[in-house]
């Protein structure tokens, strides 16, 4: 299986190719879905490596994948100037899916 990148900056595209990972650059929208739509469709892509800022702009997407998809698994990565999720999200998540505060 392979990894595939979707990604806004050209530093992580050059770093992620250096450690052979192919991938496109985008900024709008439907360049996002454009570009998810045809990883979805290689059926030798396992995991999409995407911008937590572009995830911001196709979010229901990215939802739908994860609950009705098995492959390709989708993980958020940081931009090249740090994450913009606050420290706590992943607590922030499970109290907003089940209501449980830990």
């Amino acid at each position: 299986m392979k990894m595939f990148l979707i990604c806004d900056n050209m530093d992580t595209k050059t770093g992620m190719r250096l450690a052979g990972i192919e991938g496109v650059l985008v900024h709008g929208q439907q360049e996002v879905r454009d570009a998810l739509d045809a990883a979805m469709l290689d059926r030798d892509i396992g995991l999409i490596l995407i911008n937590e800022a572009l995830v911001d702009l196709v979010q229901s997407e990215i939802y739908n994948i994860k609950l009705n998809y098995q492959t390709p698994l989708i993980v958020e990565i940081p931009g090249r100037h740090g994450s913009i999720r606050a420290g706590d999200a992943i607590t922030r998540h499970v109290r907003e899916a089940i209501g449980l505060k830990i």
